[in-house]
């Protein structure tokens, strides 16, 4: 387990063991592969998990994300960017929602992308902001060799975590999001 000097979530520790036994426990069975990422970020807590909250805004900073439709307080339906210009969708259902801590969900069983997860809001200690931490379990389409050829065009969703979670930060520090030159594969994709 951590140690009492060790601040950060049991979902970020550096024992993969410790990181495994924690983020099982939190999550549904929904996928074969598991991610989990940590960011902090300079501003209050009740404040990021409102944003986060309300899902129109997450394609703001969420830069696969094409679309989510807020279908009701407690489902969305999904529309991402894929691999070679297609994209993939699924409906996802809030299975937990504790105001300013955590929001849970899981996908409907016809997803296009099979996934569960929970994003978790935390006190930075001394007054630090907020510890934001996204866990996300999924099965790849096409298995490892949809994991593959998402990795290949930057699609796969441990890659993007790390970068949502990253523009995350910069949106809500600066209101704004820093943007890099695409690649001359990003810009095939985009004329496709």
């Amino acid at each position: 387990m951590t140690t009492a000097t060790d601040d950060a979530p049991p979902t970020t520790s550096k024992s993969q063991a410790v990181r495994n036994t924690a983020t099982e426990a939190l999550i549904e069975p929904r996928g074969e592969t598991l991610i989990g990422r940590t960011v902090t970020i300079n501003r209050p807590r009740m404040e990021l998990y409102a944003f986060w909250r309300d899902f129109s805004q997450l394609p703001a900073f969420m830069d696969n994300v094409e679309r989510i439709d807020v279908v009701s307080n407690t489902r969305t339906h999904w529309v991402v960017k894929a691999p070679a210009g297609k994209t993939v969708e699924w409906d996802a259902t809030i299975t937990e929602d504790v105001e300013g801590a955590l929001i849970a969900w899981t996908s409907d069983d016809n997803a296009d992308v099979p996934n569960a997860g929970r994003i978790t809001f935390a006190d930075a200690q001394g007054g630090r902001g907020t510890i934001v931490s996204a866990t996300i379990a999924y099965d790849p389409p096409a298995g490892v060799l949809g994991k593959v050829i998402a990795k290949l065009f930057q699609r796969e969703p441990a890659i993007q975590a790390r970068r949502d979670l990253r523009r995350f930060k910069q949106l809500m520090e600066t209101g704004e999001v820093a943007t890099a030159a695409r690649t001359r594969t990003q810009l095939e994709e985009e004329k496709a």
